[in-house]
C-alpha cells in the first residue's frame, strides 16, 4: 500500500522512534500549557453545578472551545413514556439540584411536549422530530429547539437513550451527548 507524502505509512519502529515520542509528547504539553490554579477551581465549580464529573465537563469544554449552559433531556432519559408518568424521584432530584444550568425537555410520542414542560427541573419541552422525517428536517428541528434562547448549541449537551437521540448532537452541533446512565448515575465528585 503506497501512502501519500506526509503519511508515515505506519511505520513507528524505525530508528528514532523514542526520540520522536518524546518530542512529541513535550510539544503536546507545551501546547496544552498549564491552567492557573483559580480557573481550575471555577472549572471544578461549574462541572458541579452541571451535575458532571470534573473530567467529563473539562472534555466537552475542550472541545467545543465554550463554557456548557444547559442540556436537552429526550423524555427517554428521564424515564417518562407516556403522559401521566412522572420521572423517578432521583432523576427528578438531579435536575433540581443543577445550578444555572437550562434544562430543555424533547418529548417521543406518545409524550407530549406541555407533559415534560410540566415535570419539575424541565424550563421548556418540544416535539421530537419524527422518524419519517428527513435528515435535514430533523437537523433544523434539533438546531431550533437547542437555539431557540438565543445561545449556540455547541453550549449544549444532549442527554439521551438511543442512538438516533446521539445523531441528534452530531446533525445538530451541539457539544456533545450523553447517555442518560451516564448522566444520571455520575455523581459531580469524581474529579
Amino acid at each position: 500500500m503506497n501512502a501519500k507524502i506526509g503519511h508515515n505509512s505506519g511505520r513507528v519502529n524505525e530508528p528514532g522512534k523514542s526520540w520522536r515520542r518524546h518530542v512529541w509528547t513535550k510539544a503536546r504539553k507545551n501546547l496544552i500549557g498549564t491552567l492557573p490554579v483559580e480557573v481550575v477551581r471555577l472549572r471544578v465549580r461549574r462541572a458541579k453545578e452541571l451535575g458532571l464529573p470534573y473530567k467529563t465537563y473539562a472534555g466537552f469544554r475542550a472541545s467545543s472551545g465554550h463554557d456548557l449552559i444547559g442540556f436537552l433531556f429526550s423524555n427517554n432519559a428521564l424515564l417518562v413514556l407516556r403522559d401521566g408518568e412522572v420521572m423517578p424521584l432521583a432523576r427528578a432530584g438531579k435536575l433540581a439540584n443543577l445550578v444555572r444550568t437550562d434544562c430543555t425537555g424533547i418529548a417521543h410520542r406518545p409524550v407530549t411536549p406541555m407533559h415534560l414542560a410540566n415535570l419539575r427541573g424541565l424550563a421548556r419541552a418540544f416535539a421530537a422530530p419524527r422518524f419519517s422525517d428527513s435528515w435535514s428536517v430533523m437537523r433544523d428541528q434539533i438546531r431550533a429547539i437547542v437555539t431557540s434562547q438565543g445561545q449556540p448549541a455547541d453550549r449544549f449537551v444532549m442527554v439521551g437513550d438511543t442512538a438516533f437521540e446521539r445523531e441528534w448532537a452530531e446533525a445538530a452541533r451541539m457539544a456533545g451527548y450523553l447517555s442518560a446512565g451516564d448522566f444520571f448515575d455520575s455523581t459531580s465528585s469524581h474529579t
